[in-house]
């Protein structure tokens, strides 16, 4: 890998990882990597899976886990786009192209519904999508919050209008891959799982714990829907190392909640100093990057002054998103050189 590149382009963490997740891998056990862990005997997954259940109040049964929030998210997918003949997943339009790809993969039928901007962020049109859930009967419906490119969340209240008017038949998929950065308060997450019977949460280790090559990802569930589960569940366990470092990052919520704190005073520094320039257009954002609009005509002066700075933002060409780049919020140092590198090209 190229140490000198700072990598702005697939929201990674820049940071160092928490003294707690240094410290579980250097006092693990290597000789637990010689057994299967024997938990599954207790009639449970994973010692990760139990400090979850802890930690969120929520029954060890209705935990999941995996390789990274990818993995989840293409279980489900997989598995219920396959369960019967409705083959139809609802994605919303400005979303990452992975999800229709994993429903490619078993031959399912995207319908993209949309999201709108609006100001300085971009919302979900409820209304719309109950009409599309009435007329397209969807096998999966497909909610991310917050949205990766766009930065943009659904409340709890929201979440639970959407799941009032999805059929019970129908899956309520929530991938929430950056809802840490928003609030740690959680307790929505069993409200919504209890008083729905069809609904999947996910969320990973990989953007607000930073940890995206410890590759684990984690989600809870309705009761209702325990079949999932004797698909997906590991019967010998999971790794043992992961594991425990999980837990520990999950035990060091107060070192990331300060590096979220200076994620967010640089995310303003986004709003004021490129929001100020002509043709330019900053994003509100919940997650740990920021959508940024700028001038077409700009676009090869802003890739060669970033590739030789040897810096790498991720330049959107999907429709309608195609003059926008999106920058991975990392360290101060960093922000400040991509601000004065884009300041520097507009000024041009």
């Amino acid at each position: 890998m190229d140490t000198k590149t700072n990598f702005l382009d697939r929201n990674e963490f820049n940071f160092d990882p928490a003294p707690e997740a240094i410290e579980a891998i250097k006092s693990f056990d290597v000789k637990k990597l010689c057994f299967y862990t024997r938990i599954f005997n207790q009639g449970k997954k994973s010692i990760f899976s139990e400090y979850l259940s802890a930690t969120y109040g929520i029954d060890e049964a209705q935990v999941l886990i995996g390789y990274g929030g990818e993995d989840i998210l293409k279980q489900v997918v997989h598995f219920f786009l396959t369960e019967d003949d409705r083959k139809t997943i609802l994605i919303p339009n400005f979303s990452w192209w992975y999800y229709k790809s994993i429903a490619e993969e078993v031959n399912g039928r995207s319908i993209m519904y949309p999201i709108y901007e609006e100001g300085d962020t971009f919302t979900y049109a409820l209304d719309e999508l109950r009409q599309t859930i009435e007329r397209e009967n969807p096998k999966i419906v497909l909610l991310a919050s917050p949205n990766n490119p766009t930065g943009n969340m659904l409340t709890p209240e929201e979440l639970k209008t959407i799941c009032s008017f999805v059929p019970a038949s129908s899956v309520v998929l929530v991938d929430e891959s950056y809802a840490s950065f928003v609030s740690h308060d959680n307790s929505y997450v069993k409200a919504l799982i209890e008083a729905f019977p069809n609904i999947i949460i996910t969320r990973t280790l990989s953007k607000f714990y930073g940890l995206p090559g410890l590759r684990l990802g984690f989600g809870f569930m309705s009761r209702q829907l325990e079949r999932f589960t004797r698909y997906s569940t590991k019967y010998l366990g999971y790794n043992r190392l992961s594991e425990e470092v999980g837990i520990a990052v999950l035990k060091a919520e107060g070192y990331y909640r300060k590096i979220a704190e200076s994620m967010n005073a640089d995310r303003r520094l986004y709003e004021q100093e490129i929001g100020l320039l002509p043709g330019f257009k900053v994003y509100r954002s919940n997650a740990n990057f920021i959508l940024i609009k700028y001038p077409p005509a700009l676009k090869a002066g802003l890739q060669e002054a970033l590739g030789t700075a040897d810096y790498k933002i991720k330049f959107m060409d999907e429709p309608e998103l195609d003059s926008h780049v999106r920058i991975t919020i990392g360290r101060p140092e960093q922000n400040r050189t991509v601000i004065d590198i884009i300041k520097k090209v507009a000024a041009a």
